[in-house]
């Protein structure tokens, strides 16, 4: 069974902290221990893994990211946001975590992200849920 939630993201581009919603499927579900797989339908935002104890990381990595893929380079996509479908394969649509004793097993200041690079938008998650 997939279980999907949505994300209203507010900005052109953020992270956007989905441990929450992610520990609440684990947990709702009963998973004591597995893998929990994370995957997002979009082409123009991504998933990642990363510090969540200083929001200043957050900012840092979507400014570097801004910075390495440009706004104003002479892209061929006629809608106008190339930048966000290449951002979106540097980090990636999908994640996999363990999971032992109901909990994801994620390091001290680890957090599931949505990241988004062409928003506001509302966007959906899909988590499976697999038992070992």
């Amino acid at each position: 069974m997939v279980h999907k939630f949505k994300v209203r993201t507010s900005g052109k581009s953020e992270m956007a902290d989905i441990s929450r919603e992610i520990a609440g499927i684990v947990r709702e579900n009963g998973l004591e221990s597995g893998v929990c797989h994370v995957f997002v339908p979009h082409t123009t935002c991504g998933l990642a893994i990363n510090e969540n104890a200083d929001p200043d990381v957050r900012r840092d990595i979507m400014a570097r990211l801004n910075e390495s893929v440009p706004e104003d380079f002479p892209y061929r996509h006629s809608e106008g946001n190339s930048p966000a479908h290449i951002k979106s394969v540097l980090v990636g649509a999908s994640l996999t975590v363990f999971v032992e004793d109901g909990a994801l097993q994620l390091g001290t200041w680890q957090g599931l992200y949505l990241c988004e690079y062409d928003g506001p938008r509302s966007r959906e998650i899909w988590v499976k849920l697999v038992k070992t």
